[in-house]
């Protein structure tokens, strides 16, 4: 099976969807944590700054990253996995072929 020429079962793509809306959710609120604590120790305008530069960074990760097609769904999954915002447990009931390729390519 190709990457790109997966075929989704109705089942795999609800399993799909809420494994990404997880992962999402994870990195989200991490990220609000870091924003949280990152703000709390602003002193000067060269901190907010700084801030204001990384959030500008990781908008462009993030929106790059949660990319929702299916024709690349398995390597968002492997990236999410290797990242850790996706557990293995969370895409149980995906094919074993789809479940080999994420894990091979988390691997990498």
């Amino acid at each position: 099976m190709q990457v790109s020429e997966a075929e989704w079962t109705d089942t795999e793509k609800i399993i799909a969807r809420t494994a990404f809306d997880q992962a999402y959710a994870r990195e989200i609120e991490a990220l609000l944590k870091q924003v949280r604590d990152e703000a709390s120790t602003i002193v000067e305008l060269s901190d907010l700054w700084r801030l204001h530069d990384f959030l500008s960074a990781k908008r462009y990760q993030v929106e790059g990253k949660y990319d929702y097609q299916y024709s690349g769904l398995l390597f968002v999954f492997a990236g999410l996995v290797k990242e850790g915002w996706l557990h293995p447990t969370d895409l149980e009931g995906l094919s074993t072929d789809k479940l080999a390729k994420i894990n091979s390519l988390a691997s990498m």
